[in-house]
């Protein structure tokens, strides 16, 4: 009779992935885009990671001078390995063709935290900081002219501050990434407007600034 088969014991992985040290070098290790996407695919993104069908790296045209970071992914991103494919990200096309802005012809997208988490809960501070080294690159790669920083979660992070989306949205900022300074403004997010569609006057403010500053 066959006793019982021991189990192997399989090395621990963390929770929380390999962390924002870790993510700092690896970021600043990498030259083109091409790698920064190969180093998130292969990066240890803990369970965050390991929970998420797809990494969302980017969709668009990369180098272009519009670039938008948003938050993070939802189940359609997340299905299709691209940003702002469901519905919110149908009214942010909508809302850049009103400025003659497409992700087919000068728009380039990413979300700030690059793998949706479970039930689309809020990533804690941890996350986010493991996830902003590759954020920062990202923007210092693709060397946008300008930056929009889509809801709380990459407007806080990037412009190190606790004030909410509708304090700073509208205004201009700098950002320093890698050496390089961005002209950076935060907006809603698209899927704010939808449900809060008398916020939509306020957006489209912020769009034709957008567009003022593209065409200086």
């Amino acid at each position: 009779k066959p006793g019982p088969v021991p189990i192997a014991a399989r090395p621990a992985q963390p929770t929380t992935g390999a962390g924002a040290d870790a993510a700092v070098k690896t970021a600043q290790a990498c030259t083109t885009l091409e790698e920064l996407k190969t180093a998130l695919e292969q990066f240890d993104g803990g369970l965050l990671k390991r929970s998420a069908k797809n990494t969302v790296f980017a969709d668009g045209i990369a180098g272009a001078p519009l670039m938008v970071v948003g938050d993070l992914p939802g189940g359609d991103e997340d299905q299709q390995g691209r940003p702002f494919v469901g519905p919110a990200g149908q009214l942010l096309d909508r809302m850049l063709a009103a400025i003659e802005c497409s992700r087919a012809d000068n728009v380039y997208l990413t979300d700030f935290v690059p793998w949706r988490p479970l039930g689309n809960s809020k990533p804690g501070a941890d996350i986010l900081a493991m996830c902003k080294p590759f954020v920062e690159r990202h923007i210092a790669l693709a060397k946008p002219k300008i930056v929009v920083l889509l809801g709380g979660i990459p407007a806080r992070a990037l412009l190190n501050t606790e004030d909410s989306i509708s304090r700073q949205r509208g205004k201009w900022k700098k950002l320093s990434a890698y050496g390089s300074n961005f002209d950076v403004i935060p907006m809603v997010h698209p899927s704010y407007l939808l449900s809060q569609p008398l916020q939509k006057k306020a957006a489209w403010q912020d769009l034709l600034s957008i567009k003022e500053r593209l065409l200086s």
